[in-house]
Formats: structure tokens, sequence, C-alpha cells
């Protein structure tokens, strides 16, 4: 049994203070990502600061949009009639992932922290960089069924797992994060990073940084989104590729805005910018969509274990944006 001291600060400067001054202390928000890894002697801190009790549990209607807070609940979250109706690609997002059990612990906060699913992370007995900095990869020569496509490297091939972290980026959402000089904003986008030399850094926040809050903006293109997750079994299973898409049209047909991001590809949720520009002008077809999808892969590294990701990207993202076209309202306001 290894011993760990556990607290739960009144506020959040407490907690940012006591993570910060500790760096063998963690957060612990619904627990459902850390204690399993805890099981696993994954992770070995010797504190728990638990941040889940926090008054931060709003969602709250902005000038701007919406304002969510850390502790949102993902079931609580999916089901919030203002995120139903101006953002149902990050509803949709959120069922897609785990069980209703599970959604019910989980924190908005905490799963955009969550870590990789690789097996060889999950496994203590094998060299992973990413647990351990300079052991090596197993997934290079090993089981790749999972493994990234893109922006990957020779230290580290693991996926971002998170539902909710590609629908967040495909629409621009900015992270609140609280560390100890006070507050700062960072874009969705620039949350996560890609693996490099150093893949055990997986994100852009300093120890201590918390996560209080994700603001969503509003606008016509958030309004008419969706998010499609192709998997191995229909519910409890990480993506073997999703795609998060919101689409507007013109009055002739063709594409005036997109926005598309991809998981289960990167270490991190992928924004598909060259696909967006590809399709931008060009009507929302399924063989237009697949240039589109190939020029995103351009830079792509497919093995004989991945190579199956290629059509599946090209079939999810035929179906995010064939459902976004056919909708009642083609230009997306409602």
């Amino acid at each position: 049994m290894r011993q760990l001291t556990y607290e739960a600060p009144a506020t959040a400067e407490q907690a940012v203070a006591a993570v910060t001054g500790d760096p063998r202390a963690r957060y612990l928000g619904g627990g459902t990502n850390l204690v399993d890894h805890l099981k696993l002697g994954v992770s070995t801190p010797k504190r728990l600061v638990d941040v889940s009790r926090l008054p931060l549990d709003a969602v709250e209607q902005t000038g701007g949009g919406l304002r969510i807070g850390t502790n949102v609940r993902n079931s609580d979250l999916a089901a919030h009639p203002l995120v139903r109706g101006g953002w149902p690609g990050v509803s949709r997002a959120l069922l897609a992932g785990a069980s209703g059990q599970i959604r019910n612990q989980a924190t908005t906060g905490g799963n955009l922290l969550q870590r990789t699913r690789c097996v060889y992370f999950q496994d203590v007995t094998t060299p992973c960089n990413k647990r351990e900095p300079g052991s090596g990869c197993s997934a290079l020569g090993g089981y790749g069924r999972y493994n990234a496509v893109l922006g990957a490297s020779e230290a580290c091939v693991a996926t971002h797992p998170s539902d909710l972290a590609v629908a967040l980026t495909a629409l621009d959402a900015v992270v609140v994060v609280l560390g100890p000089d006070g507050e700062r904003r960072v874009p969705m986008a620039d949350l996560h990073t890609l693996p490099g030399h150093h893949p055990e850094v997986e994100t852009t926040l300093a120890h201590g940084e918390l996560i209080t809050a994700v603001e969503l903006p509003a606008s016509a293109l958030a309004r008419h989104s969706t998010y499609v997750k192709t998997r191995d079994r229909a519910s409890f299973a990480f993506a073997l590729v999703s795609v998060a898409a919101a689409l507007t049209l013109s009055d002739d047909g063709t594409v005036a805005e997109i926005a598309l991001a991809w998981g289960g590809v990167a270490h991190k949720p992928w924004r598909a910018g060259r696909a967006e520009e590809a399709l931008r002008g060009e009507r929302p077809e399924e063989s237009t969509i697949a240039r589109a999808v190939d020029a995103e892969l351009l830079d792509a590294a497919f093995g004989p274990d991945t190579e199956y990701k290629r059509p599946l990207l090209r079939g999810a993202t035929t179906a995010a944006l064939s459902r976004l076209a056919g909708g009642p309202d083609r230009r997306g306001t409602r």
C-alpha cells in the first residue's frame, strides 16, 4: 500500500499554492483517469489535492458565448440545453465518450487532461518514453493499431484519448487557467503538445496551473456542429478515429464556413486546417471531401497497422459533413 497525503482546499487559490509548491503533488478531479493510473503504478504522486469540491461547477452564458466550470460533470454538460442548442457537437462528443456511469463522475477539466490509453504506457513492465523518458517506445515495433499517424515522432506514437477536447478544438474554445501568477487564457488548440523528443510533456500548462473553466464562443457555425466517432464497439471504447465538424453553406450550396478537428490520429486533437481550406467554396460532396482529407494527410505516416485509418477518416469526415449539409437549415441558423 503506497502512502498518500490527501487534502481538499477551500479555494482554487489554495489548491494552486498546494500543488505549485510540491513537485510530487497532483490534482484530483473526478478521478476517472488518475485513480486508474494509481492502481496500475503509472502515476506515483505523494500528495493528492482534491479540487472536485471547489465551486467551479456552473454553466453560464456570457456576452460572447458560454463559460463552463472545470467541475461540471460530463453527463450534466452533455444534457445542458444551452450546450445542446448552441454547441451540439460538444454534446455529441461527450455522449460518445465512456459509459454513463463514468460521465456522471468525470469533469470538464479532468477530461481535457486525461492521458493516453496506449497499451504500453499503461503497462509498467514495458519501455515507454512518456512514462519513463529515455527508456524507448515499445509501440514503434509492437502493437500499433491505435498509433498516431500525424505529428508523431520516434520518441512517441501515442494518441490523445479525449472526445471533448476534439470538439472544443474545432469550435475554438479557450481554456481558463489559474496559476501562481494569476489567471491566463489558452486557446484550446494550444493546450496540448506534439511529442517531439519529450512526450512526457503533454500540455503547455506549468506544474500547479489549474484549469478553472472553458469558454465557448457563440456563432452560427457552432450551432451547426456535430461529432462522429468510429470505434471497435458501440459503447465505452476510445476512438479509432473521430471527427468534430461545423459547417455553414452559402445560398448556392458551397461551403461558406467550416471547422474540422480529428481525434485518434495524433498526440493532441488535430485541427485539420488543410482540409478546411480545400473545402471552402466547394460543394461538400463525397469526392471533394475525400480529396480534402487526402490533402490533410499529405504528411501523415501510416504503417501496416494504421493504414486502415485513411479510409476511416474519409468516411467519418464525409458522414459528419453530410449530416450537417443535409440538415433542416443548410446555413446553420436555427
